[in-house]
């Protein structure tokens, strides 16, 4: 059996080695490694795929967040809602800004942003929520925008870890990203399409935002040298594009890989009472870039076991937002708390051998018979 990793980038490109190798030769050649023509084809492919009007690539994820509330102007102290039960970048933008990051809970079944709590955490500075698709699922779009209708809030979802999955409930229906009035994403190497380095992308379907973003992706400036705004140096670099771009004919399968090992995990570990696997509920499918069990005694013990069995595993997140030095907030966030304790992420790859899950599984049911 091939050693386990938490991802296998390498095994990844070996399979698509010559359509990688001749679109990066192709970037090389051409020596055209800013705004390339493959940029343009790539913000082509990804809105046809993804059903949206407009695709602006830009540096990285954490970027795509940034600019998405920069077009918004937004003013110091606005607030926006966010879950604290994610990755930092989510929040980082918001201070960044020098607006009012507003945490609230989430939920216990599908860990993304509780839309009770939204409720709730609403005010009269109230501007944008950001729900966060995390680990493959969308969370309850439909709600949310209700919510953001009624009090006239703009909407920003995180689809960094989703992109691929479909929404549908039968009021609103599509992919993860373009519910809203912007989506972002990033192509982190991890991602489910990821790049060969950082790179990311905005959605959206609105064309006065999407031609501002475009601007302010490029310092402010549509024109060469005459900017109109405050802008930053933002872009998708051509090499990164031409990676994209092959590997994006690939999505729906990696999708369907993922969701193939996480059938099978869901399957082995379901009769063991201190797991708990992923739900998925009935509006949205999962496309599982992480896959994270809920281990409600001895989370600690069971990795430090899986460890000495050479099987690798992650905690996302081993701490609540609220509970970050640099973003301590009040109030209560028992769900989150509760998960910080209790996550425990498997091995998910498109590569993933069912032998290699075999033993992960075998390994997890065994330290729980004799502990």
């Amino acid at each position: 059996m091939k050693n386990i990793h938490m991802v296998d980038l390498h095994a990844q490109y070996l399979r698509i080695k010559n359509e990688i190798d001749h679109a990066i030769q192709d970037v090389v050649n051409s020596t055209a490694f800013i705004n390339g023509p493959q940029v343009r084809e790539f913000s082509k492919n990804l809105e046809t795929y993804l059903e949206v009007k407009y695709v602006i690539p830009c540096a990285n994820g954490t970027d795509a967040l940034q600019i998405a509330l920069m077009v918004l102007g937004l003013e110091p102290g606005d607030e926006v809602i966010c879950p604290d039960f994610t990755f930092i970048a989510s929040v980082e933008v918001i201070a960044l800004l020098g607006l009012k990051p507003v945490l609230v809970d989430v939920d216990p079944v599908n860990f993304t942003i509780d839309t009770e709590c939204i409720g709730r955490a609403i005010t009269s500075r109230t501007k944008a929520i950001i729900p966060v698709h995390l680990f493959g699922l969308c969370a309850n779009m439909s709600e949310i925008l209700k919510i953001a209708n009624e009090h006239k809030i703009a909407v920003i979802e995180d689809t960094a870890q989703a992109i691929g999955s479909t929404y549908n409930d039968n009021k609103i229906t599509g992919k993860a990203g373009t519910l809203s009035d912007i989506g972002c994403t990033s192509f982190f190497p991890s991602k489910n399409l990821g790049c060969f380095g950082d790179g990311g992308a905005i959605f959206t379907n609105n064309e006065f935002l999407a031609d501002k973003m475009r601007g302010i992706t490029n310092h402010g400036s549509k024109i060469k040298y005459y900017n109109d705004e405050v802008g930053v140096n933002s872009r998708l670099d051509t090499l990164q594009a031409a990676v994209l771009n092959v590997k994006l004919k690939y999505l729906d399968v990696y999708c369907k890989a993922r969701q193939m090992a996480a059938k099978y995990y869901a399957e082995k570990l379901k009769d063991i009472d201190t797991v708990i696997t992923p739900s998925i509920p009935e509006y949205s499918d999962h496309v599982f870039h992480q896959y994270t069990i809920r281990v409600t005694d001895r989370r600690d013990a069971l990795r430090e076991y899986l460890t000495k069995k050479n099987i690798p595993t992650m905690i996302y997140y081993p701490v609540g937002i609220h509970n970050q030095k640099a973003y301590k907030a009040e109030g209560n966030f028992p769900v989150s708390d509760m998960l910080t304790k209790q996550v425990l992420s498997l091995p998910m790859h498109t590569e993933l051998t069912t032998e290699q899950q075999e033993y992960i599984c075998t390994h997890i049911r065994e330290f729980f018979k004799s502990n």
